[in-house]
């Protein structure tokens, strides 16, 4: 059975939850038993959306989609400059067009 997969939004109001657990003298095993992830889900939690609010997570998202989408277009003019060079210098396969009988 496939884990659930918590959003970002949830992450960080959960990480809000323990600081305020903490805040009020349980301790942090107890306050991230109580929000029922474990420790390490906790802790990489932390180092991800640690201190972030939730208006930052929509420009994070905002980032990443750039990213990806410039990403994508890097990927495809490099790919538009490697065909003329490899074809330029004799790298590639010439297709024999199929003989009508």
């Amino acid at each position: 059975m496939a884990a659930k997969r918590e959003k970002p939004k949830d992450i960080v109001s959960k990480l809000r939850q323990v600081e305020v657990l903490q805040g009020q003298g349980v301790t942090l095993v107890e306050a991230v038993r109580q929000i029922g992830v474990t420790q390490q889900t906790f802790y990489r939690w932390r180092k991800l959306y640690g201190g972030m609010q939730r208006s930052q997570l929509a420009r994070l998202r905002e980032i990443e989609k750039e990213n990806q989408r410039l990403r994508r277009a890097v990927s495809n003019l490099s790919l538009d400059e490697l065909i003329p060079t490899e074809a330029a210098r004799g790298n590639f396969l010439t297709f024999a067009s199929p003989q009508v009988h």
